[in-house]
């Protein structure tokens, strides 16, 4: 065991469980539940959305993917960083404008039907969950590293402190975890960034040299088609990556957290700079562990590359700077998860109990004790799901997340604020064909079937190369709310106008 790692470990979740002790006192009401009361600045949302965003994923897949498949693993980091530009210009305003606690909220102000809202929390929870398998897989390797546990043990710990955070604290004690964790884990990656530079000499030319020779890749490191031999999955997993933030349940519930929708575009104008500079930081990352851990090496200690940057760390800066690292990615993780447990949780109370079980009349403390149940019960299927997935990258499984959110609710806020022939019809086709489609292809893929046992979930041949669905389920998610809407004769424009104005300006009727 890393003694000084567990220190920092123990510091870390001090602070958290003491900002869940301060969160606790100021939530008594669903509004500080779900959103904090709508009480954060601009700068605040801005790092929370950050801390939300760069995830597991970002820190520990990124460098991993990098490290050892070269520049497909930077499409994530591209991609990734892309993804904010389509919320900035065609989500975050209207989404804050239309919305009150989920992305339901958002869809029901143009039509308010059970069916729509409930296929719309269905869908947040399944996302939510898909999201929250890859942290935990992060979590169960990294905690495995440090402390010697077993990885069942590991996903264990980090299922109670973030069902913890959720129940006491709400969304303020999960906003501030989110800004903690982002100040360190841009802190610790400049830092490691700032020593990998410094061994290339302060030479990006002289970086590209070094790890053209230091990997078994040669020269074909710093070339497409290492991991992705097939260019319709390269299309795929960027389409997936580029529209799937727009549709990351977790990420749009942000944008309830302000006070208005300027706000929310200035929170994202915030969060788009961390995360560039941030992505950017992930390159001498992945470049750094290629040269310096090795890809046997990062390989031996965990099969998915997930522990690529907490190796680079311990090679570079010794004991200290590795257990630096490692308690910052935990951090991370548990920031996260936080995060998608009250989204999931949020949905299920909000949307589904409060206004399709007990239609609009449960009291708020009826929907707050709904939603600390429902944060129990989305942790022990999360928990269960990931002890299956242990030897994917982490970064992978989150693209495949992406994908899901891309074609299920992508298509219907596009259509909710921008098409007036748009219904009911069409908001529920979409949205069923579109996670329905993206679940299936990713079961028959080579993520779930692989003939070699140990490569993937199961052992057999998949009845698709594709190993990320957008470039199939994110079409379809949109034709199917196309033709839903056409094909049925309901006309429901009567509120267009009125939403397309409270849309873009936040101005409502009355």
């Amino acid at each position: 065991m890393n003694v000084t790692a567990f220190i920092l470990f123990l510091i870390i979740v001090a602070i958290t469980l003491w900002i869940t002790f301060w969160a606790a006192k100021r939530t008594k009401s669903t509004s500080e539940f779900y959103t904090a009361g709508g009480g954060l600045t601009g700068w605040q949302n801005g790092l929370a959305i950050a801390g939300d965003y760069m995830s597991a994923a970002s820190f520990l897949g990124i460098a991993g993917m990098v490290a050892l498949s070269g520049f497909d693993g930077f499409f994530y980091s591209i991609g990734f960083l892309v993804a904010y530009l389509v919320v900035l210009y065609l989500v975050a305003e209207p989404m804050r404008n239309l919305g009150k606690y989920t992305m339901a909220d958002m869809i029901a102000a143009r039509f308010d039907n059970k069916k729509v809202r409930g296929v719309a929390a269905l869908n947040t929870i399944t996302i939510s969950i898909f999201y929250m398998i890859a942290q935990l897989v992060g979590a169960g390797a990294l905690i495995k590293l440090l402390l010697n546990l077993e990885y069942t043990t590991s996903v264990l710990i980090v299922g109670v402190l973030m069902t913890v955070y959720v129940v006491f604290g709400g969304m303020t004690a999960t906003s501030w975890v989110q800004i903690v964790k982002a100040v360190l884990l841009m802190g610790g990656t400049l830092v490691i960034s700032l020593i990998v530079f410094a061994k290339f000499g302060f030479s990006v030319t002289n970086m590209f040299e070094q790890v053209k020779s230091a990997t078994p890749l040669g020269e074909g490191f710093l070339n497409p088609g290492n991991k992705f031999k097939n260019g319709l999955d390269t299309i795929s997993l960027n389409l997936a990556l580029v529209l799937g933030t727009a549709g990351l349940p977790h990420i749009l519930i942000r944008f309830f957290t302000v006070k208005d929708s300027q706000t929310a575009r200035k929170s994202v104008v915030y969060a788009t700079w961390i995360i560039g500079i941030f992505y950017v930081m992930t390159i001498f990352l992945g470049f750094g562990a290629a040269a310096f851990v090795g890809a046997d090496a990062i390989l031996a200690q965990d099969k998915g590359g997930n522990m690529a940057a907490p190796l680079l760390a311990e090679a570079i800066g010794g004991d200290f700077l590795f257990a630096f690292v490692s308690a910052v990615a935990f951090a991370t993780i548990l920031a996260v998860v936080a995060g998608l447990v009250l989204t999931a949780a949020s949905a299920f109370a909000h949307d589904f109990y409060s206004h399709i079980v007990r239609k609009g009349s449960a009291t708020e403390k009826e929907q707050m004790k709904m939603a600390k149940w429902a944060s129990v019960g989305v942790s022990v299927i999360s928990i269960i799901l990931a002890l299956f997935a242990q030897k994917l990258n982490v970064a992978f499984l989150v693209a495949l997340a992406f994908a899901v959110a891309a074609s299920a609710n992508l298509p219907v806020i596009i259509f909710t604020i921008f098409w007036k022939r748009f219904n009911t019809t069409g908001a529920v086709t979409g949205m069923l064909v579109g996670l329905f489609s993206a679940l299936f292809l990713v079961a028959i893929s080579p993520n779930v079937w692989a003939p070699e046992a140990g490569k993937a979930i199961l052992v057999g041949d998949p009845l698709i190369s594709l190993t990320n669905p957008g470039i199939i389920s994110i079409p379809l998610g949109f034709i199917a709310a196309f033709l839903g809407t056409l094909i049925s004769s309901k006309r429901e424009d009567a509120k267009y106008e009125e939403i397309l104005v409270r849309a873009n300006t936040g101005i409502q009727e009355g």
